[in-house]
């Protein structure tokens, strides 16, 4: 896990001090809310319905058990006893009070922590696949480029003030854990047939009012030339990105209005001018910033666990909880283990105080200290011993952690909503616990199989409906608050934008909705086709016909 340096830790300090003088000018009076506003955004801090919302980065989805502590404790100090784990791989906090913000700020920059760039039109925190260094099928771990790209995007001077705001996704996998086709930046790591390490660099992806699969500008870049290269493609969006119409200033829009060919050819021609600055990346840097990834002291371990397997034989509710929640490690004798943050009737992605301390010191006993949030709104254990399986599932039952549904149906995602957000048009959280409720059977959602269901509260997609297998759009109609369904998303390596099945429904409505949609499934699929498959083997027609005849 990548430790801050004497520069880091001046940087955020200094950052500490300077917003809190910035705070303490609002509050006197000395500044406007419009002078202090994009202040305030430079430090992650929203001015939302009820109070102000606090960002904060967790570059990668990595934390240590301690830093962990420390967003528990100041859930308790400074909100209402509970963090919200965003698909960013990030923390909010929903009640903050603007004349406690530094003090937050300071117990974030004690644990190297911070909220810098979390907001604003610049690149935001950089995220990765939540099973990074762990994952079974990874070819290697993806977070030293994550960490380069951090610390190359940190007060870039030349990309503070884009046209808009700047997403990157990196992956190290085959499998797309990441969503890189649907980020401004999308990074997906490759072998050449010599073995050596590049990238395939996709760009132009994003949800929102225009959702947008990104195209690949380069198919396979060699890793010491991706700073260069980046810095060439947010050249070009800086200088073309349209700075009148906020609606069309992402990077998804300069690539769709003047083609794919075009935006190639002007970042290679951008790359081929260079910098008056040399940011080619050294292998001696790469392999320093590698030394802090390195794999952890893993014991040599048979990968078969007679006490796990015993354990599932006599206890049913563990053995769903093994199948649904628990993946494929890298290394004999240890499993990943996906932590629910999506109770039966539950907010997606909340955790209490206590449960964010059950969960670190999980980490501390049982996964090297470390933890990560993943996409999907849940936390996860990256590296346990299949010996420790069943122990890690007691404590995880105690603290209401153990929901066996990651995957499944009623691991929902879903964004604030009109409960918090100025920007929501509807709700989403309602919605999103209805059909938690609905859903909970757990062998029922087993028998379902893989299947997504995101919902966004508005247009802004903040909740990804876009690329769920179900998507669900909260709008306004005249008043009222009316969903739109999709159908047909994905976020992995076949990514694709859901499409919309027919007139929206209203709230109440909404759970007989998807109710029908999955029954519709289950009765045409064939052996071992999951939701997507079906869905474009029949089309939509199907449930459209089941949908609108019957609610």
């Amino acid at each position: 896990m990548y430790r801050y340096d004497e520069f880091d830790q001046q940087f955020v300090d200094q950052r500490v001090t300077q917003f809190r003088e910035q705070a303490d000018r609002r509050l006197r009076g000395d500044l406007t809310e419009d002078e202090f506003k994009p202040l305030r955004l430079m430090n992650g801090l929203y001015l939302q319905l009820h109070a102000y919302m606090l960002r904060v980065a967790i570059p990668y989805g990595t934390l240590s058990s301690r830093q962990l502590d420390r967003l528990a404790e100041i859930s308790e100090k400074y909100d209402r006893n509970y963090g919200h784990f965003t698909t960013r791989q990030n923390i909010q906090y929903n009640w903050i009070k603007l004349e406690e913000t530094a003090d937050l700020l300071a117990d974030l920059a004690d644990v190297e922590m911070h909220a810098i760039q979390t907001s604003g039109n610049c690149i935001r925190n950089v995220t990765t696949d939540h099973w990074a260094g762990a994952a079974a099928d990874e070819l290697a771990d993806p977070r030293p480029v994550a960490e380069l790209i951090r610390q190359w995007s940190s007060l870039h001077p030349e990309f503070s003030f884009l046209p808009r705001k700047f997403k990157i996704a990196v992956t190290g996998a085959p499998a797309d854990r990441a969503a890189v086709k649907v980020h401004d930046i999308g990074l997906r790591m490759h072998l050449s047939e010599s073995g050596e390490r590049g990238w395939e660099v996709i760009a132009g992806g994003g949800q929102g009012r225009t959702p947008m699969i990104g195209v690949t500008v380069r198919e396979f870049l060699p890793e010491k030339e991706l700073l260069p290269y980046l810095e060439a493609i947010m050249r070009v969006y800086n200088l073309h990105g349209r700075r009148d119409n906020k609606y069309k200033a992402r990077i998804k829009i300069l690539v769709h209005e003047i083609g794919a060919d075009t935006f190639r050819d002007e970042v290679e021609a951008e790359y081929a001018r260079g910098s008056e600055i040399d940011i080619a990346v050294s292998q001696r840097e790469l392999d320093r910033i590698a030394a802090y990834f390195a794999p952890p002291q893993f014991e040599e371990l048979p990968n078969w666990s007679p006490r796990n397997e015993e354990h599932k034989a006599t206890n049913k509710e563990f053995a769903k909880w093994v199948r649904s929640n628990v993946a494929p490690h890298k290394q004999d004798g240890y499993a990943i283990v996906n932590i629910s943050l999506k109770p039966e009737g539950g907010i997606p992605g909340d955790a209490t105080a206590d449960q964010m301390r059950t969960v670190a010191d999980l980490g501390r006993r049982f996964s090297f200290d470390e933890i990560r949030v993943s996409h999907h709104q849940n936390l996860v254990l990256p590296h346990v011993r299949q010996e420790d399986l069943f122990d890690v599932w007691q404590i995880l039952s105690a603290a209401d952690l153990a929901t066996a549904n990651v995957g499944l149906a009623s691991d929902i995602i879903a964004c604030p909503g009109l409960d918090y957000c100025a920007l929501a048009t509807a709700r989403s959280i309602p919605v999103a616990q209805s059909l938690s409720r609905r859903l909970a059977d757990v062998e029922r959602q087993q028998d379902i199989g893989p299947l997504r269901i995101n919902i966004s509260g508005c247009i802004n997609a903040c909740g990804h409906h876009h690329v769920g297998h179900i998507g669900i759009l909260g709008l306004d109609k005249k008043g009222e608050e009316f969903y739109q369904i999709t159908l047909g998303g994905s976020s992995s390596e076949d990514a694709s934008i859901g499409k919309i099945l027919g007139p929206g429904f209203a709230g109440e409505d909404v759970p007989d909705a998807i109710e029908t949609i999955i029954n519709t499934y289950v009765g045409l699929r064939q052996p071992d086709e999951t939701f997507l498959s079906t869905l474009k083997r029949i089309g939509a027609q199907p449930f459209k016909e089941a949908l609108y005849e019957t609610v």
